[in-house]
């Protein structure tokens, strides 16, 4: 099967690099047997890589260990789940992973594309291919995963015991698919450049890819962040590691760009910074793939020393030139077609929004790169740490959750001065209140009371708009307001699902808050021993050891501690933390010993138990407790950010649908009219 899939990769390169002549000549010259040709060789290409990556999965499954990547990834005692996920758990796999995916998103674009934008695809044929020949490549000449070894061992090594958890099944896949799915963006947008059409076709044409990619973008950071938490044992979520900032670069880019190109379809302004945009959105994207493989930079997540990142840093820094170059040549075609009227506008808030993502990015991308720099000009890394981080972008972040209340109020254009007074005073109103009473209840870490009373700004800013919108519903229909809500969300789903992606922004730095009041505590108890720690909400949280035990489970020996919990005197559970060492079908010691914590959660905050190790073989247990206020909020924000993004992309909106929203727009803006003249 592996012969099979070996062939498949080899035809894949032959083919891809036919793809990307074909489109582009087709394209070019408008021949329709070349656009054919293009169009079936990327369906060619999704077959090629699907058999490809199925011959890799039934090694794994079958324990073929004579493959080397079957070997170093897999066992025989490896729980089927988590051989599954082996397919992308190595270097190897997840390149190959990479590859097929893009030809699965590459084949759908084709496919599910409307006929208006056929102009664009024999060049969005050409883009995927050239983009499909890189992964082909380095995969066959960089990090093959069908190579055999000379011998076969009786049992692989196991996946890292960090990998074996719930979330890194989902978690890879989903920032894959994020990744991935950028390309089709930016192959519409070289199409658009190529084929001199840069009206607002091509973005009419993206616009649900784009939403795709950064859903999927949003999913595996938020996955990623609770894996962290739940599996590392360091008590925290987010910690500015070189490969967390390299997926969260493209997603502030990608943010940028919803936004922006709102601007673009309603003004026909910022042709060229969109663009730049979506080109800067794939460069990082590619830039996440190379600090992951090239072992350059050290972090947790990424993989050992390796030549492949040879290849990403050539096809960066082509691939930049190439497009540098092919926006250059069209940048008189990217002219815009308006002025920004006044900076008490909706395109001034977004412009401003662009601003602070684009500076947030770029301090994000300085401080993960300053490393690789350091080494270059004084021979030895120097580190950036969370603190240039928290510093740079916590203001970013705080005017970034004020522009998410500001931009909803203003008009389009220019608005009048006792216009926006009308518009800010109840928001205003409801965070002054939501201000006072947390500085009154002690709240006195600056940026932590800031957040909340932005987030209450923000909060009632949308709640305003939802309440307009279904009273406006209910006096044109006569609706009932439940119905009236969801035939407004239903029937404006691009306009209310932005506000429900809103909503979970503002969930998220609600959740963020909690860790200026984080507590930590380390202690070793024996049997029947206690310690006891003050919440940050006054409480006496007191933690009795009950003892250690040892058992047998799955593909590992399991060392477990358990405290018994209680709240100002009152038992309110019993948490168990783990130390694992995994084995092989032979009982060998596999990877070093691997921590498990125990987690309490509720809206309020996380009891968060940490079993380090007990003395000298005795049942003394060193503990490391903390207490992570809010934590919930975070995993709240991020569902109710992927429901958004969710309702935004979903298909619907007919002619009834349409009349319905002007029937609203005419309401509202009768409204502001009134409320502009009585000013």
């Amino acid at each position: 099967m592996t012969i099979l899939g070996q062939l498949a990769l080899w035809l894949a390169l032959l083919l891809s690099a036919w793809g990307a002549v074909v489109g582009y000549l087709g394209g070019r010259r408008g021949d329709p047997a070349l656009i054919q040709s293009a169009r079936r060789t990327t369906y060619a290409l999704m077959g090629l890589l699907t058999v490809a990556s199925l011959a890799l999965v039934v090694a794994l499954l079958k324990n073929d260990f004579n493959v080397t990547y079957v070997a170093s990834y897999s066992s025989r005692n490896l729980p089927t789940a988590y051989k599954l996920s082996a397919f992308y758990g190595g270097q190897a796999g997840s390149l190959l992973f990479w590859a097929w995916v893009l030809t699965l998103f590459a084949a759908a674009a084709q496919w599910v594309t409307g006929r208006r934008y056929a102009y664009l695809l024999p060049y969005v044929a050409a883009v995927t291919s050239v983009v499909t020949l890189f992964f082909v490549s380095v995969t066959l000449f960089g990090a093959n995963p069908f190579e055999r070894l000379d011998f076969t061992p009786m049992d692989g090594r196991g996946l890292n015991p960090q990998l074996q958890n719930p979330g890194m099944v989902i978690h890879p896949p989903m920032l894959y698919l994020g990744y991935v799915s950028i390309t089709i963006p930016f192959a519409f947008a070289v199409a658009a450049l190529l084929s001199r059409r840069l009206d607002v076709g091509w973005l009419h044409a993206i616009r649900k890819w784009t939403l795709l990619s950064w859903v999927f973008l949003s999913v595996g950071i938020t996955l990623g962040m609770w894996w962290a938490y739940v599996e590392l044992g360091w008590g925290g979520y987010w910690a500015w590691d070189p490969v967390e900032n390299a997926s969260f670069l493209p997603w502030l880019t990608m943010t940028a760009f919803l936004h922006s190109v709102m601007i673009q379809e309603k003004r026909g302004m910022l042709k060229r910074w969109n663009v730049i945009l979506v080109g800067f959105s794939f460069a990082l994207s590619i830039f996440g793939t190379f600090i992951t493989r090239s072992g350059i930079i050290s972090s947790v997540h990424s993989f050992a020393q390796s030549p492949v990142g040879t290849f990403f840093a050539w096809f960066l820094l082509l691939g930049g030139v190439f497009m540098a170059w092919l926006t250059w040549s069209r940048w008189d075609l990217l002219q815009t077609e308006a002025r920004l009227e006044s900076a008490l506008s909706r395109e001034a808030s977004f412009f401003f929004n662009n601003l602070l993502l684009v500076g947030m990015a770029f301090s994000v991308l300085w401080g993960t790169v300053f490393p690789m720099i350091s080494e270059l000009v004084r021979g030895t890394q120097v580190t950036v740490g969370p603190p240039f981080f928290n510093q740079v972008n916590i203001p970013i972040g705080l005017a970034l959750l004020a522009l998410t209340g500001i931009g909803p109020l203003i008009a389009w254009r220019k608005a009048s001065p006792g216009h926006l007074r009308r518009q800010f005073l109840a928001p205003v109103g409801v965070a002054l209140v939501v201000g006072a009473v947390l500085a009154a209840r002690g709240m006195s870490d600056a940026y932590a009371l800031l957040a909340l009373v932005l987030a209450a700004f923000v909060t009632a800013t949308i709640g305003l708009e939802f309440w307009r919108g279904v009273g406006a519903r209910h006096r044109l229909h006569g609706e009932h307001y439940a119905l009236a809500f969801a035939r407004l969300v239903g029937r404006n789903r691009r306009r209310y699902g932005g506000y429900i992606v809103h909503l979970g922004i503002v969930t998220y730095f609600v959740g963020f808050t909690g860790a200026a009041f984080k507590t930590e505590l380390e202690a070793s108890l024996k049997p029947g021993e206690s310690v006891t720690m003050q919440s940050p909400y006054g409480e006496a949280l007191t933690f009795t050891h009950l003892g250690v035990s040892q058992y047998e489970a799955l593909n590992r020996f399991v060392s477990a501690a358990s405290v018994e919990i209680q709240r100002d005197g009152e038992r309110i559970g019993i948490l168990t933390s783990e130390k694992r060492q995994h084995v092989d079908s032979f009982g060998r010691a596999s990877f070093e010993p691997s921590t498990e914590a125990a987690i309490k959660s509720d809206l309020r905050e996380d009891l968060y138990v940490v079993y380090a190790g007990s003395v000298d073989g005795t049942e003394e247990a060193v503990y490391k407790f903390t207490i992570n206020p809010l934590v919930m909020w975070v995993w709240l924000g991020g569902a109710i950010l992927v429901l958004g993004g969710m309702v935004t992309m979903w298909p619907g909106g007919g002619p009834t649908d349409r009349a319905a929203q002007r029937a609203l727009e005419g309401y509202r803006t009768q409204l502001a009219a009134t409320e502009t003249a009585a000013s």
